[in-house]
């Protein structure tokens, strides 16, 4: 499989179905700090950063949000002191999809 860093943001197109088992937990494998959680029965795709205050909280929210709007894939962000929890998943799929992978991938080199 292509590293996920290697793979473009693409527009769902027609009924294109959720992620299944499989390949969630292939492309798991490449962003592992990731949590795969359900929500009102969509999977979600979330992780914490932690921060040394709000400020670098902040920072980092804004980061994520430029980086959402130049991909035109938008996550939940939660901004708090000290912590930004960043949950992906594609609303027309209602639930997961590879830009998902993909983006949180990115989240995580904004991090790093």
């Amino acid at each position: 499989m292509a590293a996920l860093r290697d793979l473009n943001i693409v527009t769902p197109r027609g009924d294109v179905p959720p992620l299944g088992r499989a390949e969630i937990a292939e492309f798991n494998t490449q962003v592992p700090e990731w949590r795969i959680l359900e929500q009102e029965g969509i999977q979600h795709l979330q992780r914490v950063f932690t921060f040394k205050d709000f400020a670098q909280a902040l920072a980092f929210t804004n980061k994520v949000g430029q980086l959402a709007e130049a991909n035109d894939h938008h996550p939940a962000i939660l901004t708090e002191w000290g912590r930004v929890t960043v949950t992906w998943w594609t609303h027309k799929v209602k639930g997961l999809h590879r830009n998902d992978f993909i983006m949180a991938a990115e989240t995580d080199q904004l991090y790093g």
